[in-house]
């Protein structure tokens, strides 16, 4: 059975530890102790209910979860097109996705034959298109070249949108030089259930092919790719859980050498992570929480979970190590660590709150979800920890390994204290050659360019290499632009009179082309009109015609009609939209996030100069962040190896969102070493040699869990989306600087050029809380 005497001296824990850790008191006053340390001793005294609450808690959210599902309220992109979603989904207007079948000669099988004189081609076609007729519940508007007559063509969805009519004339599914053919129609049934349905087509599909092997016959379009799309996210989210728990267990076995003290990390980042998956599902009945943000907290929970956890647990053990009580040593834990994983994770919190700032859906939810892990994670870190580590005592050192299991003894880092030293005797140096490095990597960002890739999908998918095959074999012009227009009467003659003059605006040259067509859906209570637009679709060609069809074309037609309003969507106007979202609100974002960053680690550390250094040096690693994630991803260094095809530009959702990940998560380190450095200052030292003590103290714990993280974010480049390998290795990466050239050399050449002065705080500003809050240990 456990031992009882840890618990016992618990009892007194919040009087057990010495005077310098608690907080001064005034005069005449009674000193009263921080909130973190007397969490920490509730917990400890009351272990048995703080476990079991934490486990009741997250069994609740987990049954919660199940229970009421996810139901995700709908993301719209940002600016007028999201404006232009908004009003079809509220009108209930809705275009059944459309499919196509590719049928071509494989390899030179038939080189010559065009499917007018193949009687393979054609017959491949006619059971297709047979196949399809026999699913109405699954096929409709089906479309096919040549004779091939379908007598039973089931009827539109009576909701859709102008695009109802898949396919076209017999001759337009013929390409040019007469080698492929298609067939064509739309996906049956409710628009949610697409993606499940469509797997009965592509079995049908599937059964033509397997008759013709010298053929090819092969499906794609919107719904098979949006199928591909979520099969491959859920497996990729069972890799990741598969992959960063055992690796992060394997890391922890190294750092403590015990099995029970290296699994206590990871079981309390995994009921954070599980809890908040599961009170997503209640989340998202009020907040468009979107499928790829279980992955995310997925990552997120697991790194700064652990990291938690173990600055926590490796300060506990240290103490020990250094003769105190295991009473003593848990209040000094949550005296030093537990403020510490407290400010870092409220900066950590600031960080993503910025995300909400951004006006975009997809935001949204991830900050939502990612904040609930971190908050969770700093909650259970401060509470239930202690109560473990008061529960098991000596038994957080069973199960330890051969040649691994020695307890953690409290001693400094030689290895780093020589480099601390040497760049102490030359900062300007060190810190100046270091800087240097840095602004170097950063320099490719200067030329990043944003954007997102025609297929959103890796290029060794079925379905995208059949969707490469038509887009070679049917070149087309982009998408139109799609005008919605709303109003009380659009059937009268001014309406009329304003489409007619919006179609006199076409011309061969100018920034509107021809032909516009125009649609009346969901009972004459809305139009859609369809304006194609000069350029490729994504070129700023298309991009100025983009703003005039806006600012003038609209304007001046549709808007002389009165009565009504309208908005454009489409593809070209959701890029241009998200490109000048993105442009708008991202000085925004890291004015608040910076600002509130600063002024927590003011108020924490009662100083100026140290939360500009932790500010400039967090930018600085973020920059170089982005110069390496440019020259891979966008200049397509070291596709074999990360296994991606660069499209030559960055996800336009990765620049802003790795920022906002990237500024909180360095906090983590920079609120531990400069926690270590401030203790040794308190006691006495000089300020060059808490520097040198403090930062050779902390190396251990900050290299073990830098290490961690880094192979937790690792787990994001063996992903299979380019958008999320960016994320991963840009993550990664930034990570690894922190820990080593900002760690060991960019923060002791910044602390020991400014000195004494590092810990300048004005007098205007002596009126800040945190006075009270003691470092000394």
């Amino acid at each position: 059975m456990l031992p009882p005497e840890p618990g016992r001296r618990l009892q007194s824990l919040d009087t057990s530890i010495p005077a310098g850790h608690r907080g001064a008191a005034q005069p005449g006053q009674r000193a009263r102790t921080p909130l973190v340390q007397r969490a920490a001793c509730w917990s400890a005294r009351h272990r048995k209910a703080a476990v079991l609450g934490w486990c009741g808690l997250a069994g609740a959210a987990f049954l919660a979860g199940q229970v009421l599902g996810t139901h995700s309220l709908p993301q719209y992109d940002p600016g007028q097109a999201g404006q232009g979603e908004q009003i079809l989904r509220q009108l209930d207007v809705v275009t059944p996705p459309a499919e196509s079948v590719l049928i071509q000669p494989r390899g030179h099988a038939a080189a010559g034959l065009t499917f007018a004189d193949d009687p393979h081609m054609q017959q491949a076609a006619r059971q297709v298109a047979a196949a399809l007729q026999a699913l109405p519940a699954a096929a409709q508007d089906i479309s096919a070249p040549g004779p091939v007559e379908i007598s039973s063509k089931t009827a539109g969805d009576p909701r859709a949108g102008p695009a109802s009519e898949a396919g076209g004339s017999a001759a337009s599914l013929v390409s040019v030089d007469g080698g492929s053919a298609l067939v064509t129609f739309r996906v049956a049934g409710p628009h949610a259930d697409a993606d499940a349905t469509v797997a009965a087509d592509q079995a049908a599909v599937a059964r033509v092919q397997a008759a013709h092997p010298d053929l090819i016959v092969a499906e794609a379009g919107g719904a098979s790719a949006d199928a591909a799309a979520s099969a491959l996210l859920a497996s990729d989210f069972h890799m990741a859980e598969l992959t960063s728990v055992p690796v992060t267990l394997i890391l922890l076995l190294v750092v403590f050498g015990a099995l029970i003290a290296a699994g206590i990390p990871v079981l309390l980042a995994g009921s954070a992570v599980t809890g908040t998956i599961s009170l997503l599902a209640i989340c998202s009945r009020w907040l468009p929480i979107g499928s790829g943000t279980a992955e995310v907290v997925l990552i997120l929970g697991m790194a700064v979970g652990v990291d938690y956890s173990l600055f926590y647990l490796r300060r506990e053990r240290e103490e020990r190590a250094a003769g105190r009580s295991a009473a003593d040593a848990l209040q000094v834990a949550a005296a030093t660590s537990g403020r510490a994983i407290v400010i870092s994770g409220l900066t950590v919190l600031i960080s993503l709150a910025g995300l909400l700032l951004s006006g975009i859906d997809l935001f949204t939810g991830m900050a939502v979800g990612t904040m609930v892990v971190v908050g969770v994670a700093v909650a259970g870190s401060v509470t239930v920890l202690p109560a473990m580590l008061a529960l098991l005592g000596d038994w957080a050192d069973r199960g330890r390994l051969p040649f691994l299991g020695r307890r953690t003894a409290a001693r400094p880092s030689q290895l780093w204290a020589a480099l601390v030293n040497r760049v102490v005797r030359h900062p300007l140096a060190w810190g100046g050659t270091a800087a240097i490095a840095m602004l170097a990597l950063a320099a490719p960002a200067l030329g990043m360019r944003v954007g997102n890739p025609v297929i959103d999908l890796p290029g060794n998918l079925p379905v995208v290499q059949t969707l490469e095959r038509i887009s070679l074999a049917f070149p087309s012009r982009p998408a139109p632009a799609e005008v919605v227009v709303t109003g009380r009467d659009l059937t009268g003659p001014g309406v009329q009179r304003a489409v007619i003059a919006l179609e006199h605006r076409a011309s061969a040259s100018g920034p509107v082309r021809g032909p516009i067509t125009e649609a009346a859906v969901a009972g004459d209570r809305a139009l859609i009109i369809d304006v194609p637009l000069a350029g490729s679709g994504s070129d700023s060609v298309s991009d100025n015609a983009l703003d005039r069809l806006r600012s003038q074309v609209l304007p001046e037609t549709l808007g002389k009609a009165g009565g009504v309003s309208f908005a454009v969507t489409g593809s070209t106007a959701v890029n241009h939209d998200w490109s000048a979202t993105l442009h708008s609100r991202t000085p925004l974002v890291l004015s608040v996030v910076t600002g509130l960053a600063f002024l927590v680690l003011l108020i924490s550390f009662r100083s100026v100069w140290l939360p500009l250094i932790s500010v400039g040096l967090n930018l600085l690693s973020a920059g170089a962040a982005y110069g390496l994630i440019t020259l891979i991803f966008q200049d397509g260094r070291l596709q074999g190896l990360l296994g991606f095809t660069s499209y030559g530009a960055i996800a336009q959702w990765v620049p802003l969102f790795m920022f906002v990940f990237l500024f909180g998560l360095s906090m983590d380190y920079h609120v531990f070493i400069l926690s270590r450095i401030r203790e040794r200052r308190a006691r006495g030292m000089g300020t060059p040699d808490a520097i040198t003590s403090g930062i050779a103290a902390s190396a251990g714990v900050v290299t073990s869990a830098a290490v961690i993280m880094v192979a937790v974010f690792s787990v994001f480049a063996t992903l299979s989306f380019v958008d999320v390998k960016t994320l991963g290795v840009g993550l990664a990466f930034a990570v690894l600087v922190d820990a080593t050239v900002v760690r060991g050399i960019l923060v002791p050449a910044a602390m020991t050029l400014l000195g004494e002065r590092s810990w300048y705080l004005p007098g205007w500003l002596a009126w800040l809380p945190g006075r009270q809050l003691d470092w000394t240990g």
